[in-house]
């Protein structure tokens, strides 16, 4: 046998050593209440906590070990002859040699009311298995099986020997069954604001310097990715992995071991390195695993947030979607800036002397240009209307690493804070505060309670919250158990003083807004403001792996994707349609959404804007129409309390043709629909062409009357899509 022959022998054995499955897991089995999935759970023989999951006969997850290790224990003395080095007992390992103690099941149905959502009442149906193991350490770990998915968390409960404890690694496992093809971003500790990318589980460590699409990264490795991830497998089954209710605990990155197809999760650290400070009894997050036959069914699953705890707050009438606009986009796109002037190099928090200086003449945030934005709003029957760049110290806030950077309470010259409140309030619109803390959550914390005194001053009930930067106190990520902790302080806050949150470069969310309805919007993701370097996939993933958490502020409604006519030094252009930027409000579900572009770019285009002064936001019901991530995705939604409907599809880089039935309409009324659609020759991808015209902007409007029988073909250009409204012609709910 040739040398090289062995070595291909040999490359091949390895392959097939590192996908070998292994044995089925025995042990204890639950089953969904469908009877689709089942969960095993188990010791192997050297006492590893272990569980395995299955959809029918095919296997999901393989059998996968569960466990920790811990720092050593501090015993309270120094070291002979010296007083400044601590004494730790060894590592604490609670992976192996575990022995069961208890067993308990549960199972539970509910159906319960959203504030808002994608519809009124969700269905929370389980099966639950608790078991308990003992190595020196008690520990129980609970799985719920839903219909559409699994959810597992560590509990500690009160015990000798174990009261405050640190987190070196929680080892959890996910071993997938296959190669399976995934859409993810890289593990990075401080932003999500990344491209996602698409390819099977074992080519992510060679695609990941590819994936690093962000300027700024800190990627704990190059196999590290986010969740929530989504894969689809040989077998056709799409498959989920993220964590739910994310509580005085840090975020989960998922380590990838591409010969075994299997993730480890992996804590964000502390400024220390430290994974988690906890003090029993306590519990981990909810990791889960959502599995469904179909993408439709990931779309439409409830999973994360019925892992959440029900509302905390007795009375939310005051929390309510919201519609809004903003002195935004054009800082964004660098037409105007958030300084007021250029005068300083450097500023001061309450020393600088803003009267004395000289107007920069491009700062947005002035009296006379945000009244034109809130008559446009009030004209066109919006809610709000956020304005950023209002208050003093943008001068110097990117990068500086100051500690002192806002006050939030004291405006620039040219913002009259009563006078334009008042102004917008005759006009029935409120005013959005913006508080950017330059990630300082030292200072904010600091002024948190006179920024909210002043915002319930003025009637202002919403903020949009800003982390740019890095986290000060130094060392931080934006994802650390001290960073969760924080802005769960924030949304607790917020809630006391009846401010709703719209919190921007912070943890993705994990359901949470179930618990707290109050935190009606987060960015947390790669959204509008970065223009040029969306592809036309991105809003075909999110939906499957961002927004499975809760809402995202994505700001959509840009009309003028050549961002040259916004400020001529820009070479920007936005990759879409008008009528994919229509879609988005029915597609990107939130119940914060934003007419995003300038008052005069919508100007031209009135026909066109009606549908964004029609949607709805917030939603009686939702049906998944068509979706494949990373293609195509098209969804109806019903306005909460009324009849009126919404359809919304918008497709990636590919133009195609679909076919949309009706049949969620009710079959004993008709309802005329307004047809938003692609013009035959508009293209999302092809930018300016040499003539000057823009394809992007080319839109057919058709109105005609449909009924719950009628099929509609519908041609979406390239990063193209299409809006439907329709109102109710005859009839009433009932």
């Amino acid at each position: 046998m040739k040398p090289h022959y062995l070595l291909i022998c040999a490359a091949i054995l390895a392959v097939c050593s590192c996908n070998t499955r292994p044995r089925p897991l025995e042990g204890e089995t639950l089953q969904s209440p469908d009877g689709q999935l089942t969960l095993t759970f188990g010791l192997s023989e050297k006492g590893e906590p272990m569980y395995s999951l299955d959809y029918g006969k095919t296997a999901v997850v393989l059998p996968s070990r569960l466990g920790y290790t811990l720092r050593g224990i501090y015993t309270g003395s120094h070291p002979e002859g010296g007083n400044s080095v601590l004494d730790y007992t060894p590592d604490v390992d609670l992976t192996e040699g575990f022995r069961m103690v208890d067993i308990s099941r549960d199972s539970f149905d509910e159906t319960w009311e959203t504030v808002w959502g994608e519809e009124r009442y969700i269905r929370n149906q389980y099966n639950e298995l608790a078991v308990t193991i003992k190595k020196d350490v008690l520990i129980t770990i609970r799985f719920r099986l839903f219909n559409d998915g699994l959810g597992f968390r560590y509990e500690f409960p009160g015990q000798d020997g174990l009261t405050y404890f640190t987190i070196k690694e929680e080892n959890t496992e996910f071993r997938m069954a296959g190669d399976n093809l995934a859409w993810w971003i890289p593990g990075d500790v401080d932003t999500q604001e990344y491209t996602y990318y698409e390819c099977r589980l074992s080519e992510i460590p060679r695609e990941m310097r590819r994936a690093m699409d962000y300027r700024d990264h800190r990627t704990f490795s190059d196999s590290g990715v986010q969740t929530s991830i989504q894969m689809r497998t040989d077998d056709a089954l799409y498959v989920n992995i993220h964590e739910a209710a994310v509580v005085n605990y840090p975020a989960m990155h998922l380590e990838l071991d591409a010969r075994r197809l299997c993730f480890r999760s992996w804590l964000c650290p502390d400024a220390e390195g430290w994974k988690g400070r906890l003090q029993a009894p306590c519990k981990s997050p909810w990791r889960t695993v959502q599995v469904a036959d179909d993408a439709r069914k990931v779309l439409a699953s409830r999973l994360i947030l019925n892992l959440n705890e029900p509302c905390a707050l007795e009375d939310v009438s005051w929390i309510h979607p919201v519609k809004y606009m903003g002195v935004w986009w054009e800082m964004i796109t660098g037409k105007s800036t958030w300084a007021y002037t250029a005068d300083y190099p450097a500023v001061e928090l309450g020393v600088t002397d803003y009267a004395k200086a000289t107007p920069n003449g491009r700062h947005g945030a002035n009296n006379g240009n945000v009244r034109r934005y809130i008559d446009f709003a009030a004209e066109n029957g919006f809610d709000a209307l956020l304005v950023e760049g209002w208050n003093e110290g943008w001068e110097d806030w990117y990068g500086c690493q100051k500690e002192a950077v806002f006050d939030f309470v004291t405006p620039y010259p040219d913002f009259d804070l009563p006078a334009l409140n008042a102004y917008a309030h005759s006009k029935g619109i409120k005013l959005i505060m913006h508080h950017e803390t330059s990630s300082s959550t030292v200072n904010y914390e600091r002024h948190i309670d006179a920024a909210f005194d002043l915002m319930g001053k003025y009637g202002y009930d919403a903020v949009k919250t800003g982390y740019v930067g890095n986290i000060l106190p130094l060392g931080e990520g934006h994802y650390s158990q001290p960073m969760i902790n924080h802005y769960n302080q924030v949304l607790r806050k917020a809630a006391e003083h009846h401010i709703m949150i719209n919190a921007h470069e912070a943890v993705r969310p994990t359901g949470l807004c179930r618990t707290w309805p109050n935190l009606i919007g987060n960015e947390s993701a790669q959204g509008t403001e970065y223009r040029a370097r969306i592809k036309p996939h991105q809003v075909t993933v999110l939906p499957f792996t961002r927004l499975q958490g809760g809402p995202m502020d994505y700001t959509p409604g840009i009309f003028e994707s050549d961002i040259s006519k916004v400020n001529p030094a820009s070479k920007d252009y936005l990759a879409s349609t008008i009528c994919k930027q229509l879609a988005l409000y029915v597609t990107m579900y939130s119940p914060l959404q934003m007419a995003a572009d300038l008052p005069e770019n919508y100007a031209g285009h009135m026909d066109a804007f009606q549908f964004i002064k029609d949607v709805a936001v917030d939603w009686e019901q939702s049906r998944y129409l068509l979706a494949e991530p990373g293609d195509v995705i098209i969804i109806a939604r019903q306005a909460r309390g009324k009849g009126d409907w919404f359809v919304g599809g918008v497709t990636d880089e590919n133009a195609r043709e679909v076919v949309v039935a009706f049949d969620f309409l009710d079959k004993d009324k008709s309802y005329e629909a307004t047809i938003y659609r692609d013009a035959p020759d508009a293209d999302g991808v092809a930018g300016v062409q040499p003539d000057g015209s823009n394809p992007g902007k080319r839109y057919v409007i058709e109105k005609r009357t449909l009924s719950s029988k009628e099929l509609l073909n519908l041609w979406m250009a390239r990063s193209g899509g299409f809006a439907i409204s329709l109102k109710e012609i005859s009839g009433k709910i009932s």
